[in-house]
Order: structure tokens, then sequence, then C-alpha cells
């Protein structure tokens, strides 16, 4: 029988930011804070800030500290604390122990070479061939935990990519929850702080499209509710790249912070009048919610505009 998932009944629209603090705030990062603060204060709901700190050797240092400065001259105000994951790891022990104890979470002793060796490639990166879901081979040691996916395929609609359909075990495999460092997994906390805060709607960008599916099926393991989702657009540069840390995204001038809004808004699809350029942050930002068009923005995104505003 097809898995369809229940998405999450009409009640008080709360959505989140989750930026990873690995640098300052670039401008897709802010295409995806304005989506998902657009959508939630349009709904009359609450917008939340989440720090997604699960992986020190990658963060730098200040930067959580950054971002939040530069939300803040965007005029992204954020409704309640700002969350950091690294402060929730006794929600992820007591979700594991959970999954393990329903014997949907089993121990892997492989190593990522010998993964890659033999890996079919999937949207999510190498799927794991199984090796170790029937029991750890002879003479492995635990090393990682993952959650056993199934091949019931998994449903869901996504408010602007459409319906996505897959077979989990096929297409992302038996993901990792908790990593061979001790580390927790991007998609365990993630589950687990969405349905433990209460959000109804995830909005972000389209990269994490097949992030969703993982999410769904820890959700659904741990009986919490599954929200409603919204991937957006995402910037890339001119070779085509996502703008990241990684592809060196610049970071954001918040000394034009009401130029960045409206540079995001017209990526959105949205036509924000010129008059605004001189206007500060908060009135680009009222105009957003008062004259937002969802049917115009885009499914996929283009380049990021080089040119400067008039």
């Amino acid at each position: 029988m097809d898995a369809d998932v229940t998405q999450a009944p009409e009640r008080l629209c709360r959505t989140r930011f989750a930026p990873s603090p690995t640098g300052p705030l670039h401008f897709g990062s802010l295409v995806a804070a304005l989506g998902s603060y657009v959508h939630a204060h349009r709904k009359g709901g609450e917008w939340h800030l989440r720090i997604d700190d699960l992986d020190p050797p990658r963060e730098q240092p200040g930067a959580a500290d950054a971002i939040r400065r530069s939300l803040e001259a965007h005029a992204l105000c954020w409704d309640g604390p700002v969350v950091f994951q690294s402060r929730r790891s006794s929600a992820y022990e007591a979700a594991l122990a959970r999954l393990r104890a329903a014997g949907q979470a089993y121990p892997c002793g492989c190593t990522r070479r010998e993964i890659m060796a033999v890996a079919r490639r999937g949207p999510n990166g190498p799927i794991y061939p199984g090796t170790c879901a029937r029991g750890l081979p002879a003479g492995r040691t635990p090393r990682a935990w993952r959650l056993r996916c199934g091949h019931a395929p998994l449903r869901f609609e996504d408010a602007l990519q459409g319906p996505i359909q897959c077979d989990p075990a096929a297409t992302v495999g038996d993901f990792i929850i908790r990593r061979a460092d001790g580390l927790w997994a991007y998609h365990l906390a993630c589950a687990v702080d969405d349905g433990e805060f209460g959000f109804t709607d995830i909005v972000r960008g389209a990269d994490l499209l097949w992030c969703t599916p993982p999410q769904i099926l820890i959700q659904r393991a741990l009986d919490l509710p599954t929200p409603r989702y919204r991937h957006l657009p995402i910037v890339v540069n001119a070779q085509g790249q996502k703008l990241s840390k990684q592809t060196h995204a610049p970071a954001l001038n918040d000394a034009d912070a009401t130029g960045n809004l409206l540079r995001a808004a017209r990526f959105l699809g949205q036509s924000p009048p010129a008059a605004l350029r001189h206007a500060p942050p908060q009135t680009v930002l009222d105009w957003a919610l008062a004259h937002w068009d969802d049917t115009r923005v885009p499914q996929v995104g283009s380049p990021t505009p080089a040119s400067p505003l008039p």
C-alpha cells in the first residue's frame, strides 16, 4: 500500500530559518530567509530562528552572532528565543533510543571508502548497499547508526515543486542518523526539532528537496506530525553552482540591506517598485507582506543578479 504523507492540519503557521554557522549569510541565504519570513507573516504566523550547529569542524567562530546581526540589519526579526541544535543532544538521544527499541535503527560498521566503492548514486549521495542491515558482519564493530527505509512508496506534495514520490530504499537507502564520529546527523536533528517545536510549514531551498523523504520517515517512526513543504528556487553563480560557502559566495553587505531585500524579492518573482530603493528595510518587508504573489515564485532559479539596482 502506498505511503501517502498526512500533512499538518490547519493551525497557527510556524516556520523557521535554520542556517548553519559555517560562515556569514550570503544572497542565497537571504532568499530562503525572506521566502520563509513572508510565508509565515502573510498567514499571521510565527517565524523562528534555529542555528544548525551540529558539525563543529565546519563551523566558523563568531558566525552564529554574525548571522543574527545580519538578519537584524535586514529587519528580519524572529519570534521567540534562538534555538541551537548543539544544545539539544538529549532530545536526539531519546529519539535514537526509541528507534533502536522499535528495531527501526541499526548499527553500521562500514567505512565511507567501503560504501563509495560499491554504492549507487542517489539524489542525496551514495545509496547505502545494506551491508549491516541484517547484523554486523563478523569482526565489525559499530561505527554509525542508520534508519531502515523500506520500499513502501512515499509521496508528499510540495507547494512549489509539486508532487514528489519515491521508493525510499531504492532512492535514498538506509541513511545515517548518528555519525561514526558521534555527531548527530542532519536528518534526525531536523526531524526531531521540527516536530517538537511544532513547525507547520518548512520553507527552504530546493537543494534540500531530497532531504524531505528521510525526514518524513523519521517523523513517522517517532509519531511526529509532518509539516507542509515549500522548496524555493536556489541561487546559482555564473558557473551554475549553488551559492554557498563552498563556492565562495560573498557575504551580504549589511550596509545595503534594502538593496539586498529588493534583489531577493525580485529573484522570487516579485516586482517591488523602484521607489523602495531608498526606503528602510522594514518598508521593503511591509511592501512584500502587502503585495506578495505566490503564483509568481519560480520553481527554478537563475544566476544571482550581478548588476546594481538603480
